[in-house]
């Protein structure tokens, strides 16, 4: 039962009770329930001057690792089944949920999840890789004639490849950053309106800084090679 609500409970019927020792904290389980507002009293003294009644809503079983799930469930179930003088041809009037199969579901539902956001994310990421890439093609276009000049007086086109690429590497890296101080900043606002502590991952931090910068790359190789290939004749013509 809740502190809450035993506690208010306890107070209006004015019981005494005593305290014999505190449970170590388990946080947030499934479902949202917090598994720290939790009281345990002696079944009998409950039903006797709590609840007024000896029903029985839950019953909680645990096994050792290991064990066979399947094989437990079916040996509570028919015993269940015995104590409630149930017949074959009638149905379970009770429940026997299995955690395993609770967390099982639950692990599939993040899964989903995750490859959903994946899915948004590659998405997200292909819209700006395009947006990288026409930035970097207008400004080829609009700097012709510096890429002529450059390539006329002696420049090698794996240095003029190399230019562009850097500036398509910083300008993804940059959109990176900023986007890693944002989703940092949000987190840390959601987390403290939600009652969530915030962790700070370095290295998934990282990894999003670097994969935003191989994004550069990617996308800014078809640019910068049009750059280095340019006529240098042509380029100089370019008005």
């Amino acid at each position: 039962m809740g502190t809450n609500g035993l506690g208010e409970y306890l107070r209006i019927k004015q019981f005494s009770c005593e305290v014999i020792g505190i449970l170590a904290s388990k946080g947030q389980a499934a479902m949202g329930n917090d598994q720290d507002d939790t009281v345990l009293v002696p079944l009998h003294t409950l039903q006797r001057r709590v609840t007024g009644n000896q029903k029985v809503a839950t019953l909680l079983v645990s096994m050792q690792d290991g064990t066979d799930s399947a094989r437990v469930k079916a040996s509570l179930t028919q015993l269940l089944r015995e104590r409630r003088k149930l017949t074959n041809a009638d149905d379970d009037n009770f429940n026997v949920l299995d955690t395993q199969q609770l967390a099982e579901t639950l692990s599939g539902t993040t899964q989903v999840m995750t490859t959903l956001l994946g899915a948004v994310a590659a998405v997200s990421l292909l819209v700006g890789g395009i947006g990288i890439m026409n930035i970097m093609l207008v400004s080829v276009t609009e700097r012709t004639r510096e890429i002529g000049l450059r390539l006329a007086i002696g420049a090698l086109e794996r240095e003029v490849l190399m230019q562009f690429l850097i500036e398509a590497v910083v300008l993804a890296a940059l959109g990176g950053l900023i986007g890693i101080v944002i989703a940092t900043g949000a987190s840390i606002l959601l987390a403290g309106v939600m009652g969530v502590p915030y962790l700070f991952n370095p290295t998934i931090n990282l990894l999003s800084f670097l994969f935003s910068a191989a994004i550069g790359v990617l996308f800014g190789y078809f640019p910068a090679r049009r750059a280095a290939r340019m006529d240098p004749i042509e380029a100089l013509r370019h008005e």
